[in-house]
């Protein structure tokens, strides 16, 4: 079987996939969460001409010369504006965030004047303009500054506030079933039998399908048998997930029971051998409205295919604008060997130069099973089927893991 072309695996699993539903919540409870629609401002922000500085507002004509003296004739603060009309030769005592009073075109900070009672002398010439915060500055009513697609940050929040939104329409949260399989799988903390080894899969692919928005459901590990399997995939189904997730069983031996176990539910499967290291078995389907991926079992290997291929699944379901890991340009940190008919993902840690070049330097020993050096690693430095031997410095392409 020809080996299918990591671009064309992942443009399988997207295929067709559609945002889910959208409902609306409570601006505390969106961080994070993945706009359904465009959010326009409801008010113009600041409403009115604003200070910004504690000080005089006055005409700028009657403050255009130093020693220029002008009487007091009123006070300004947030909240509380001045309701009269600042004429000739006047001033009024206004507060940073208190609205400018009519008549007034600038402000003189209370430092550049000399206050004797109801008359202030000034020490600097004022400067039409200086000091205020213009109407709509920051933005107006029917601006729109979020948009579909986008997930929020606490900044975007504190702007959802401030253009008077108490709630958002949000795309619902991907559901993520997990699953994994192997009499040799053990819980963290139990002592290995002969044989077995500790299970961690799982712990990853939780955190990294949280990371990206989605609520996540733990199914355990199943035994090496048909009916834990396939009594696995139907509690997916009935928990109502969005994405099933298997590990281990995505080859073809005797006890890989995912294939089967999947075909016995309904699902039409692809059974995958990609052009990639780590990770060559995957496979991917669908049963009715539930998306599956099936990884391998090797730690590293079920890890990079979640990050290439769950997360832009996850993003897909979620609406997001972007949904593809983003490529960043660096050069190599050591040497490296001639590339075969797959496409490398090279465990790497990360160095920026003194001129700002970014380094690559792939860790020692690239095994799939090598978890340590899975975790020292800070991105996947790409290398290209039949890429030949490249010498450090050499231009590469880099995904960065999450931090």
């Amino acid at each position: 079987m020809a080996l299918m072309p990591v671009s064309d695996a992942l443009a399988a699993v997207l295929a067709g996939v559609e945002p889910l539903a959208e409902e609306m919540i409570a601006l505390d409870q969106a961080f994070h969460r993945v706009l359904a629609r465009d959010v326009a401002a409801r008010r113009t922000q600041p409403p009115q001409d604003m200070s910004a500085m504690d000080g005089y507002a006055v005409r700028a004509a009657d403050a255009a010369k130093v020693g220029a003296q002008l009487t007091v004739i009123g006070e300004v603060a947030a909240g509380r504006p001045f309701a009269g009309t600042v004429g000739a030769g006047q001033a009024v005592r206004i507060f940073t965030g208190g609205v400018v009073p009519a008549g007034a075109d600038a402000v003189v900070i209370q430092e550049d004047t000399v206050a004797d009672g109801k008359h202030i002398t000034i020490k600097e010439a004022a400067v039409t303009g200086r000091h205020i915060r213009p109407a709509g500055i920051d933005f107006r009513e029917g601006e729109v500054l979020l948009h579909k697609g986008m997930r929020l940050t606490e900044r975007d929040l504190a702007l959802a506030a401030g253009m008077n939104h108490p709630q958002l329409a949000v795309r619902r949260r991907p559901k993520v079933a997990i699953l994994a399989t192997g009499d040799e799988l053990v819980m963290p903390g139990s002592t290995p039998g002969h044989g077995q080894i500790v299970y961690s899969n799982g712990y990853a692919l939780h955190a990294l399908a949280r990371s990206e928005g989605a609520d996540t459901i733990d199914l355990g590990v199943a035994a090496d048998t048909l009916a834990a399997t396939t009594s696995g995939i139907r509690r997916a189904r009935e928990s109502g997930a969005d994405i099933l997730i298997t590990t281990g069983g995505a080859s073809v031996g005797d006890h890989d029971l995912v294939q089967r176990a999947l075909t016995d539910e309904g699902i039409s499967m692809a059974f995958w051998k990609i052009a990639m290291r780590p990770g060559k078995p995957m496979m991917n389907g669908q049963l009715g409205p539930m998306r599956v991926i099936g990884l391998p079992g090797n730690p590293v290997s079920s890890y990079v295919c979640g990050f290439l291929f769950l997360v832009p699944l996850i993003r897909a379901l979620s609406g997001r604008q972007v949904i593809h890991h983003r490529r960043e340009r660096a050069v190599l940190g050591r040497d490296v060997g001639a590339n075969d008919q797959r496409e490398d993902y090279l465990r790497a840690r990360l160095q920026t130069r003194d001129d700002g070049t970014l380094l690559a330097l792939p860790v020692n020993h690239q095994d799939s099973s090598l978890l340590a050096n899975l975790a020292a690693a800070q991105a996947l430095l790409v290398r290209p089927p039949f890429a030949p031997k490249a010498e450090a410095g050499t231009p590469c392409e880099v995904l960065r893991l999450p931090e």
